[in-house]
């Protein structure tokens, strides 16, 4: 089917870009590798150092907290949250990932910032580690090419 309407299409450009990177220290092997393929994945896109802010925080739970206040300051122009939280015999592991998401969403909500949510929520360690480069891809990559991708899209809405 083809259309008439404009069609806008992901551009994965991040030069010139201000990015904001929140990274929880829990599980820090993990969030370490997911910065880490952040980062690179960024910077084959365009981005340098000095535009790229990174913040860590203690656990995934505080992600929210820091990526809403760097979309408040207008300073960015994507926020990539990374983090992960491992089952264990508690239901904290619930409330840790519902929080967490449910902060990311409401920053991602406000249309005015691209996010990438990279926070793992896993039964294993062997299920991230699948994912920070293994089996499942890179989602630290996978994650700060989406916030760009968004903030593109969303400069691309801009009239």
């Amino acid at each position: 089917m083809s259309l008439d309407a404009p069609h806008l299409s992901g551009q994965v450009d991040a030069a010139g870009m201000n990015i904001g990177i929140v990274v929880s220290r829990f599980n820090g092997d993990i969030t370490e590798a997911l910065l880490d393929g952040a980062v690179s994945a960024l910077k084959a896109h365009g981005s340098s150092d000095e535009l790229l802010t990174i913040v860590h925080v203690p656990g995934a739970f505080e992600i929210g907290t820091i990526a809403a206040r760097m979309a408040q300051c207008g300073r960015f122009d994507a926020i990539v949250c990374l983090g992960c939280v491992i089952r264990g015999d508690t239901a904290h592991f619930d409330y840790v990932c519902q929080g967490a998401m449910d902060a990311i969403g409401k920053v991602a909500q406000r249309g005015d910032v691209g996010v990438g949510n990279g926070v793992l929520t896993l039964d294993t360690h062997e299920q991230a580690l699948a994912r920070v480069g293994g089996a499942h891809g890179h989602k630290g990559e996978e994650a700060a090419l989406t916030a760009v991708e968004v903030a593109q899209q969303l400069k691309a809405l801009e009239v």
